[in-house]
């Protein structure tokens, strides 16, 4: 990790490290993720209005972010298998801790598989105990193009998040309207049946 290079995104707070893994890595850590799936399968979930979200989730760690009628929320428990979700690989726990510098290690991390058009609208991470915490997101697959603005409204931009891309929100970011506008199919071979994978670092309490 120590050869991620970190380049101005022009955002204060936006933090972005382009191919912060090596291909070796990147195999490593979805295999891993792969393997997790047994335990903890992709679902969809739906909002709490109802409407179901086009992308499928798992999680991975003591706690995991699910959402159903009943709301948004961390739980330690798959909400379809009830099983606790599988400990993190090291990898990302180290990672979080050479990126960001945070002195308590995350306790969630969230799995979003993109396949067959799936998006994510805008939205800001707002179920955390502690905002101050940072938000750390690892791309693994398709390329995406991420867009995201200040939180307060006004205009957005995009960035194209490729397979092995880190970034952070943190700081005056850490609150930041953010989604996935589109993924870019084809662009990637890593993951089996293509799309991409993002994984999403957090403290949730």
């Amino acid at each position: 990790m120590g050869r991620a290079r970190e380049i101005d995104t022009g955002m204060e707070g936006f933090r972005f490290w382009p191919g912060a893994l090596s291909a070796s890595e990147q195999t490593g850590l979805l295999g891993a993720v792969l393997a997790a799936e047994a335990s903890a399968p992709f679902y969809r979930p739906v909002t709490p209005g109802g409407r179901a979200f086009s992308v499928e989730m798992t999680g991975l760690g003591p706690l995991g972010w699910v959402s159903d009628r009943a709301g948004y929320r961390y739980q330690p428990t798959h909400p379809v298998t009830g099983a606790p979700w599988p400990p993190m690989p090291d990898a990302l726990p180290d990672l979080w801790r050479d990126l960001t510098g945070w002195p308590e290690p995350p306790d969630a991390c969230l799995v979003n598989r993109y396949r067959d058009g799936a998006k994510m609208g805008l939205h800001q991470d707002l179920d955390e105990r502690d905002h101050g915490a940072p938000v750390l997101s690892v791309s693994l697959g398709d390329t995406a193009v991420f867009r995201i603005g200040a939180a307060g409204g006004g205009s957005t931009r995009t960035v194209r998040l490729a397979s092995g891309d880190v970034c952070a929100l943190t700081g005056p970011a850490r609150l930041a309207r953010h989604g996935i506008d589109r993924i870019i199919a084809g662009s990637s071979s890593l993951v089996p049946g293509g799309g991409r994978i993002n994984l999403t670092l957090r403290r949730a309490l």
